[in-house]
């Protein structure tokens, strides 16, 4: 099955040295979703925008989601269908619920759904993550039902980790389309 990639930038947006801007460029089977407000996110609206975006879809889509973005996957999944996706790969879930973790400006994020996903998932963790306890995440990726991949030390898995394409990513992103082709 072809399948296409969604990819859903966290706070802030994913910059020019993301290993998402470096995947939306390499493949042409992705669309990356665009939120008005990148720094002070409202859980409504990028729900909102992400919906819009899922409804337009064509084909089997899977969700690309980083930090906060996760949280908006769980969010949508906890009031929305679509047959179109079909998996989610879920990296470095910035833990929305603790203060100690993440700043205010995410809080309105909170609580983080703990429900299982209606699709195939795979958490991607790294063990010093500063936006989430490896623990936390380990547990999260359990409620949801999602696979659970340990990166060893990558940071937050973002600009600051120098991972340009992500070969190590791209692995894990074919082991979940297997997974799909298997169901």
């Amino acid at each position: 099955m072809e399948t296409n990639l969604l990819i859903l930038p966290g706070l802030g947006n994913s910059g020019e040295k993301h290993w998402q801007t470096f995947w939306h460029e390499k493949f042409k089977n992705s669309k990356r979703i665009v939120q008005d407000n990148w720094d002070e996110p409202i859980r409504e609206e990028w729900l909102e925008r992400l919906n819009e975006e899922i409804s337009k879809l064509d084909g089997p889509t899977i969700l690309v989601a980083h930090s906060l973005a996760v949280s908006l996957v769980l969010h949508w999944a906890a009031s929305h269908t679509n047959k179109n996706i079909v998996g989610a790969l879920l990296v470095a879930p910035a833990d929305v619920d603790s203060p100690q973790h993440t700043p205010e400006s995410v809080r309105n994020f909170s609580p983080i759904p703990t429900s299982r996903l209606p699709f195939p998932s795979i958490v991607v963790a790294s063990e010093n993550d500063p936006y989430a306890s490896f623990e936390r995440k380990k547990y999260l990726a359990e409620q949801w039902g999602s696979d659970f991949i340990n990166v060893g030390q990558q940071g937050h898995i973002n600009s600051d980790s120098d991972l340009k394409y992500w070969d190590e990513g791209q692995l894990i992103l074919q082991q979940l389309v297997a997974k799909i082709n298997t169901l």
